[in-house]
Order: C-alpha cells, then structure tokens, then sequence
C-alpha cells in the first residue's frame, strides 16, 4: 500500500507527555500556556487532560482547571483521558467534548496497570461508553502493550485484535495502538496492525509508538504504508510509562513532522514553532527536549 497524502497528528504532550513527571506539580499556567502553543503551531487534536485520582496521578490533579483555563481555538479539539465513570462525569463537567478509555492487550499489563483483567477493564468502559453517547461526547479507545509487555514479552497480534474490536464495537470512534515499552520493529507492527485492520477498518486507527529502542519513525513508516493515518506523538518526546520498567518517552512530535515533511505528507503543522515549544516546555521542566529534530534545528522563538 502506497503512503498516505496527509496525517492527523494527535498531539499527547500535556498529558500522557506530564502525568508522570518527576518533582513538583507544573502549575496550571504552564499546562495551559503548552496548550496554547501546540494549538498555535497548527496541532488541530490535543490530548490536554486527565480525570484520574490525583492520589494516583498528582501531576493531572488540576484537570478541571487546565480546562477551563483553555482559550479555546475554533477546529481544535481539546480531549481527555477518563479511566471511569467518575472522570468521565469530571470530564463532561468541564466542556470536554473527546474522551479516551484505555486497556491493554496483556493480561499481566491489565492487571499491574488497572487491577482487573482485560476482559473485567473492557466492562467496567460500557457504562462510559453509554453515558458518553448519551452526552454527546466521543470516545477513543487506547490498547496498550501491543507490540510487546514488560511482563509477558511478546503479544499475539491477534489478542490486539480482539481488544481493538471490543472498544471498537462498544462506540470508540477511533482506537490508538500503543507500544508501550517501545521494543517493536517495523515488520511486527506491520503484522499487528494487518491483523487489527481485519476487524476495525484502518481508517480508524492510529499508532501511539514509544522510542526506546529507537525504532518508532521506522515503525511509523511500516504502519503507514499499512494505512494508518494518525499518529500519536508528544512534543519534546515527552512522557513514558510508569508499569514499563525502561520505557522512555514518546516518539517525538517534532521527530514525526520532519520524517512525514520528508516524505511530502501533509499535516498542516508548523514544525519550527512546535521545536520552539518543546524548547519551551522543557526548559520549564528544567531540561532540553529528547527530540532529535530539535536538538539538530535548534530554537528561534520563545
């Protein structure tokens, strides 16, 4: 199959890129302000929350806030995770108009993440999915570990499948594919997601691929010329995942633009202004950014 001509970037930097930072809570105004940013820069789907305990996830304590904080720009959306119905009712409270549930493709993962296994995580999601249909708000499911688990290795590209099918048929619009540990190679993703695409059509899909092993771009490219057109990706590679013992963080929007702007794929993204705000960000959290594009590139704006 022959690339896509454009991609959706789904932006996951305030969140899944924040939610386990190390040290003090980042104030709201900084959460906000990198809202701001990413939506300047022309990212047209930001993940900007979660409804989750803050006893468990401090650092989106604030959702509420962050939310109510955001100016919101026209053709933008604003989502947020929301584990349950709790968050979900948080969430609806807020103005959100997207919401995500997640689960995983491993059993162990399911049970260290969540504690319940996967078939228990996808019936505690059907009363989401009702109350959100009911709100008019639109779900995006998440499977996590699909091209490998901390605990069990590696998972059956079929066992993705029957997750993806199951969020697929209670209403999730749209479900992401995550490598959660990041230990994927090209041809698995490939196999996985022929696999996924034989339930769920492609078009409804996106790949939310971690770097540590430095194999995302190339796994983005594998899963592209499969169909995928959306890519989850967070600004600066901010992000990891606390249950996977050496995961480092997210496959680097800036990264992601300059493979898709090589290769003549459309994003309607400003790559430069989105370095700037990995800069930005960072230098907030008192680092530099992972990005291997920006370190290259370099900051011009503040």
């Amino acid at each position: 199959m022959s690339l896509p001509s454009s991609v959706r970037l789904f932006e996951v930097g305030p969140r899944d890129g924040l939610q386990n930072e190390p040290g003090p809570i980042i104030a709201t105004a900084t959460k906000i302000e990198f809202i701001h940013r990413l939506a300047a820069a022309g990212m047209t789907h930001i993940e900007a929350a979660s409804f989750v305990s803050p006893k468990w996830v401090p650092q989106m304590g604030d959702a509420a806030e962050v939310m109510a904080g955001i100016s919101r720009r026209p053709g933008v959306v604003y989502s947020a995770l929301t584990p349950n119905l709790r968050g979900l009712e948080g969430a609806i409270a807020a103005g959100v108009e997207e919401v995500a549930v997640f689960g995983a493709a491993s059993e162990a993962f399911s049970q260290k993440n969540i504690n319940c296994s996967v078939a228990e995580s996808l019936k505690r999601f059907e009363p989401v999915l009702e109350r959100a249909r009911e709100a008019n708000v639109r779900v995006r499911g998440y499977v996590s570990c699909v091209l490998g688990c901390p605990y069990e290795g590696q998972i059956a590209p079929a066992k993705v499948a029957e997750v993806s099918k199951a969020l697929h048929d209670m209403g999730c619009y749209e479900v992401s594919l995550g490598d959660t540990i990041g230990t994927g190679t090209p041809l698995a993703a490939k196999r996985m997601v022929e696999a996924v695409s034989r339930e769920i059509p492609v078009t409804q899909l996106a790949a939310h691929f971690h770097d540590t092993y430095g194999q995302a771009l190339a796994n983005l490219y594998a899963v592209m010329e499969e169909g995928i057109q959306v890519i989850d990706s967070a600004t600066a590679g901010l992000g990891g995942c606390p249950y996977a013992k050496g995961a480092s963080g997210n496959v680097a929007s800036e990264d992601v633009l300059y493979l898709l702007e090589g290769l003549g794929i459309r994003t309607g993204i400003d790559l430069q202004a989105v370095i700037d705000t990995g800069y930005w960000i960072t230098a907030e959290l008192g680092r530099k950014p992972s990005s291997k594009v920006a370190l290259a590139k370099g900051c011009v704006g503040a």
